[in-house]
């Protein structure tokens, strides 16, 4: 369970600070805890803490019930979308909707660990490394799309990473050690794969670079290709087609399952204690 916070962002930093200020200013002045506000707005004592701290992206959903909770008109509901106008960028907002809505995600990677089973500080090291200057409101972001693994019925996710996103060690072994921990755990899970294609295989479909599938129960299959400046979402049957095809391509040529999680320790092992 997260703590309340003691020490809220500065709102000035930034339109995420900001709404948390207001949260928290708006619940101080109806006599709410953190818990009791959980209660109004459908959501839990830990999410509001974050959302307060500036350290989650508040859905549309928190938005609109706090505004019924607390009855404050709508405030809530017009700052979410500046909110999220900030904290994704325009060309990956929509990709960011269709992951919620996604029953299953098949995920390659080549360089890094994938966004989605990333831990804070590594996603903050990795982030930092092209010096934004909203890199507080980047790390919230890629830490809330996280959190579609947490829920009670997660979707169905398969990740096959290149083992060099492994030998990458993104902010040094205090911060990759954790990392490989909570891939360790994350593939422990009932509904989430991971498998790992060994640095000796020289040559896979994936060298082009990193993309995702999402299926959805209902509807077509949606490709996700990620890029330098911007990734793109590809709906075209055929080009979808063909990444289905490279991703089982790249499955057969990873380890297992369990072969992959003793490279993971053996890479952790490594790293020392």
């Amino acid at each position: 369970m997260a703590a309340e916070t003691d020490s809220p962002p500065d709102p000035n930093s930034s339109l995420l600070a900001f709404f948390g200020s207001e949260l928290r200013r708006v619940r101080t002045e109806a006599g709410k805890s953190q818990r009791e506000t959980a209660a109004l707005a459908h959501s839990t004592q830990a999410m509001i803490s974050y959302v307060e701290a500036a350290k989650r992206v508040p859905s549309e959903d928190l938005a609109r019930d706090l505004d019924t909770g607390f009855g404050t008109g709508g405030h809530f509901g017009r700052l979410y979308p500046l909110v999220i106008k900030f904290a994704y960028p325009s060309w990956f907002l929509p990709f960011v909707e269709l992951e919620r809505e996604a029953s299953s995600m098949r995920v390659f990677e080549s360089q890094v660990i994938p966004g989605l089973l990333q831990t804070e500080s590594y996603a903050r090291a990795m982030l930092s490394s092209v010096r934004p200057e909203n890199l507080e409101d980047l790390v919230a972001a890629r830490m809330t799309r996280r959190d579609l693994l947490e829920q009670d019925s997660p979707p169905r996710t398969w990740f096959v990473i290149d083992e060099q996103a492994l030998l990458r060690h993104i902010g040094g072994p205090g911060v990759m050690r954790p990392q490989l921990e909570a891939l360790l755990l994350a593939g422990r899970r009932p509904r989430t794969v991971i498998q790992v294609i060994p640095r000796a295989v020289a040559s896979h479909p994936g060298l082009a670079g990193p993309f995702t599938v999402l299926s959805f129960d209902k509807g077509q299959d949606v490709l996700f290709v990620d890029g330098f400046s911007q990734g793109r979402i590809a709906l075209d049957a055929n080009e979808v087609a063909a990444a289905e095809h490279a991703y089982d391509l790249l499955r057969a040529l990873a380890l297992s399952p369990e072969a992959s999680a003793e490279l993971i320790s053996t890479h952790l092992k490594e790293l020392g204690p």
